[in-house]
This record gives structure tokens, sequence and C-alpha cells, in this order.
């Protein structure tokens, strides 16, 4: 199949010496391109997160420094706030 692309002219150059280097036509580096790009787009599973849930009533502390001090309780105190 013949078609016509639009390439960049500086993609097109790089593309071009890349050739001339290998010793390989444009057409067949086009073509591993190509297949190179689809080959590792099925190769990758698309992430999926998965459903998670809590039991309970929920966070019912609204207050941060109370949170801080129970999140460090026992470890050797508050810490300095940042803020």
């Amino acid at each position: 199949m013949k078609t016509t692309v639009e390439i960049p002219d500086p993609i097109f150059r790089r593309a071009k010496q890349y050739c001339t280097r290998h010793g390989i036509p444009f057409r067949q580096l086009i073509e591993v391109g190509l297949r190179r790009a689809m080959d590792s787009q099925q190769a990758q599973p698309r992430f999926r997160l998965k459903p998670y849930g809590f039991r309970g009533k929920g966070q019912r502390i609204q207050d941060w420094s109370t949170i801080r001090e129970l999140i460090y309780e026992g470890r050797g105190g508050v810490p300095v706030n940042n803020q």
C-alpha cells in the first residue's frame, strides 16, 4: 500500500541520516517503527485501580492538630507545624 505522510523536516533529516548510517531503506525504518509503536501499545495492559471500600463511620475528627497528635502519639511527640 502506498500512502503520503507528512513528517516534520528535522525528523525527516534525522531519519534519512539514520538510514544512511545503518544501510537500510527509509521504507524499512518506517515499517519497523510502526510495528514497534503498535506492539508496545498492545504489550502494556491498561492500569485498573481496584475498588476498595472501608467499613465504619469514616473520618469524624476535623481538626488537623488533633489528627497529628493521634498520628504521632507514642512516637516522640507532635511534629513542628510547618505552616
